[in-house]
């Protein structure tokens, strides 16, 4: 079993850039002394500062300097002193007054060094500039058949941001294939096995972190490639690790937003050299764990990680190992690995922000390069100034408003699937733009009344689906067929039940496809008393859709206390990006 993470991000300002995986960096204030910010040829500000960035340029300093034998020159060329013995210039001078015309040669002559050491400086660093955006490469966001609508914006004008982090397991190159792997993987098709959606708040308060384990069983849709070959979609469900071979991280992107209707703005992928190299950069990551632990590679399972009881910083391909171990954390599954990704991840951000400021330009530097180099990412972010722009945002967040969780799942065999009603209520609060942690929790949604005037009620198509299965709840036997006669006895005609599915959904939900029925679906949750909250578009659904969920198991009212829980579903298990004392759990197989 293979996985493996790294963030990288880049940052401008008065530093070089940065990696897109350090989340959040301290931005500190401008150095009044610093070289001014660069431009590029269409005239913007590139951000980044020269005096960070390129070598320091030659500064010419004659202009400073005295002739030979320290003599300060006279006012004119063979010039004797004037009258009183001051030097030439006007009659009467005092001492220490210079001619103005001499003054006004000093400072033309100033500027013009000034200039040229500002050119000559600006120059080298808009080099540099081009040499770390011809390190990253690029590929297309999303290649598959399914795309998610986008957000809208809040009041304010603001959209969230989606980032799709993703670790692939790719063994061809031979750095990769040395840390990790046989050569019977040389040329196959790369695995995703990490997977991490990053949330940032449409106000940037928040941000919030969900990992799919790669055991992860899903539908993968069909996928066309950049060089046009179509990859058909996934025959079932297959896992979720499989959808980077089909095509690159753009069928990723696509089977994410296939399984949980959410717009991914950008995505960043690094392989295991990538991990390796991002972490000797940092300097190291302390991580902790509650007893001995060795990942032993006995059956080539292992990682390989050996660390005693503690809190140790870990680097280089330590570090790999232990975003790779699986065996030795937790019950051995997928999910502790996650677990264990999160912490490092947390830790990285924390990192970063104390060691990686303009007083240390060499690990800036470092920072840069290795980041370029480590990332592919979307052609949205595919220039130095983008990662910049995209990492300014995410170092908006604290620590403590940086939530981070594993999508709820049941197991499947061996293999995990998206737990039913708990999954889909994460995925739901990612949607809408409500925080995990909860902090955020008592500001009320206000449903905006579709601009399209509903058609008369018995006009109105309402399919009714029976979402009341639970975990430990069997479907309310005929749920649907008593809400669709509901539904036709307050005068919905076309009202029909959907007796062949019985879905599990925590709360009552009507969707629809496209804008020109949300008022029709608006006006079914009026008639039945449903919150508009719970009213929302979905492209699964071919008309307007009413799926009873387990809030309204029985009865033909619904519940006042119904509607829709703002906060996060308990077996999301939530780790808060602050928290510096949790240890990794290690299984007692795999201690020493």
């Amino acid at each position: 079993m293979r996985g493996e993470e790294s963030r990288p991000r880049v940052r401008r300002g008065d530093a070089p850039a940065r990696s897109g995986t350090d989340l959040a960096d301290e931005q500190p204030g401008a150095d009044a002394g610093a070289a001014p910010a660069l431009r590029d040829p269409e005239g913007g500000a590139t951000g980044e500062s020269v005096a960070a960035l390129a070598e320091d340029a030659p500064r010419d300093r004659g202009a400073s300097r005295r002739p030979a034998g320290g003599k300060r020159p006279t006012g004119a060329a063979g010039s004797r002193p004037g009258p009183g013995g001051r030097g030439g210039g006007r009659p009467g001078g005092g001492p220490g007054v210079r001619p103005a015309r001499r003054k006004r040669r000093i400072l033309r002559w100033a500027a013009l060094v000034l200039s040229v050491v500002i050119l000559g400086t600006a120059g080298a660093g808009y080099l540099y500039y081009r040499h770390l955006n011809g390190n990253i490469r690029k590929g297309e966001l999303n290649i598959g058949e399914h795309k998610a609508p986008t957000p809208t914006p809040n009041a304010a004008g603001q959209t969230p941001l989606n980032i799709l982090l993703i670790g692939s397991d790719s063994r061809n190159t031979k750095e990769n294939l040395r840390l990790g792997g046989s050569r019977e993987s040389v040329g196959a098709a790369p695995l995703a096995d990490v997977q991490m959606l990053v949330h940032l708040s449409a106000d940037r308060s928040n941000m919030s972190v969900v990992s799919m384990p790669r055991d992860t069983l899903v539908e993968i849709p069909k996928c066309t490639d950049p060089e046009g070959e179509a990859h058909p979609a996934s025959n079932g469900r297959v896992m979720t690790n499989q959808s980077l071979g089909r095509g690159g991280a753009g069928c990723t992107v696509a089977t994410w937003e296939k399984l949980t209707n959410i717009h991914i703005n950008h995505f960043i992928q690094v392989d295991f050299a990538g991990v390796v190299d991002m972490a000797d950069a940092i300097g190291g990551v302390p991580v902790c764990v509650d007893k001995n632990i060795y990942s032993h590679t006995a059956s080539n399972k292992g990682s390989g990680l050996k660390l005693p009881k503690g809190t140790h910083s870990i680097k280089g391909e330590q570090a790999l190992q232990w975003l790779r171990t699986r065996y030795g954390f937790g019950d051995g599954s997928d999910i502790g690995r996650a677990k264990a990704q999160h912490m490092y991840m947390s830790s990285m951000v924390r990192e970063l922000r104390k060691n990686a400021t303009l007083s240390n330009p060499g690990k800036l530097r470092g920072l840069a390069e290795t980041a370029t180099r480590a990332l592919t990412v979307d052609k949205g972010l595919d220039d130095v100034m983008k990662l910049y722009e995209l990492g300014n945002e995410l170092r908006k967040v604290p620590p403590d408003r940086i939530t981070m969780t594993t999508m709820p799942f049941d197991y499947l065999g061996p293999r995990v699937v998206p737990k039913p009603g708990d999954a889909e209520q994460l995925f739901r609060l990612i949607r809408e733009d409500i925080s995990l942690d909860g902090k955020d929790k008592k500001r009320k949604k206000k449903a905006k009344l579709s601009d399209d005037p509903p058609a008369p009620d018995a006009r109105i198509a309402v399919q009714v689906v029976n979402g009341t299965r639970t975990d430990v709840l069997a479907p309310a036997a005929g749920r649907a067929s008593t809400v669709a006669q509901l539904l036709a006895g307050k005068g919905f005609d076309r009202s029909v039940a959907d007796t062949q599915r019985a879905v599990s959904e925590a709360h009552t939900v009507i969707t629809f496809p496209s804008a020109d029925l949300e008022g029709d679906a608006q006006r079914v949750a009026k008639a039945l008393g449903i919150p508009l909250s719970s009213v929302e578009q979905s492209t699964e659904v071919s008309g307007v859709t009413l799926t009873v969920g387990a809030d309204w198991r029985e009865g033909s009212a619904y519940p006042k206390d119904g509607g829709l829980d703002d906060s996060a579903p308990k077996s999301a298990n939530l780790l808060n990006g602050a928290d510096e004392q949790t240890c990794m759990e290690v299984n007692p197989g795999f201690t020493y």
